[in-house]
């Protein structure tokens, strides 16, 4: 039996090799991962599969959290993507706030520090709002049901001033309005975060027979 599983092993000793290294690369360099939530569009829909770069910030041991060298941290506007102990699952959301920073939100308009964010209406119908949010240098599309600054019915439009302690980060997703983020998990341990992701790598339209988004193919995000 022994001698049987020696040359099995010997036969396919180039496979196994190829397969070990390929889970240590995605387990510690790169991977993908898909979104099944609108949580972040328009930035990010549904069926996307975006790249999780997983040495943005540090080199890790394979298969585990664990921080063998640090390369940087996460900088507002960064998308991460984090595995969350609080929500018990993984996350892709966008930094909103860094250690340090003081954060609060009115009606979904946002001020951070001394700045305060800036709205440019995209477009608008019955169901939704597109609209730039402006703040700090950084500009991204955000999805929410009226204009911020204007009355929503989102119970979570609006939190108080908070300080963001040395260790932590403040993230929320695009969807304003449909988006269980810091609002609702609370901050972020810089432990959780896995990596940065800036791009699509395919996408599959879920309410088409999951047929490929050609347009979406390798789009930046």
């Amino acid at each position: 039996m022994k001698k049987s599983i020696t040359r099995v092993l010997k036969a396919n000793a180039s496979l196994l090799l190829f397969v070990s290294l390929m889970l240590v690369f995605r387990s510690a360099v790169a991977d993908w991962n898909d979104v099944p939530t609108g949580s972040m569009k328009p930035t990010i829909v549904e069926g996307d599969r975006i790249l999780i770069n997983k040495m943005a910030y540090d080199l890790k041991l394979p298969f585990t959290q664990y921080s063998l060298i640090k390369f940087s941290d996460p900088l507002p506007n960064d998308i991460i993507i984090f595995e969350s102990k609080v929500a018990e699952k993984r996350l892709v959301k966008r930094v909103i706030g860094v250690p340090g920073d003081t954060v609060s939100m009115h009606k979904n308009q946002l001020f951070i520090n001394q700045d305060t964010a800036n709205y440019q209406l995209i477009t608008e119908n019955a169901n939704f709002t597109l609209s730039e949010e402006s703040i700090g240098g950084n500009r991204h599309l955000i999805r929410t049901s009226v204009m911020p600054g204007h009355n929503n019915p989102y119970p979570l439009e609006s939190f108080k001033p908070v300080t963001i302690p040395e260790g932590y980060y403040l993230v929320m997703g695009d969807n304003r309005d449909n988006s269980a983020d810091s609002r609702a998990i609370g901050l972020i341990p810089r432990a959780e975060i896995i990596g940065r992701s800036s791009t699509v790598v395919f996408s599959l339209d879920y309410e088409n027979y999951l047929l490929p988004r050609a347009e979406r193919f390798l789009k930046s995000i």
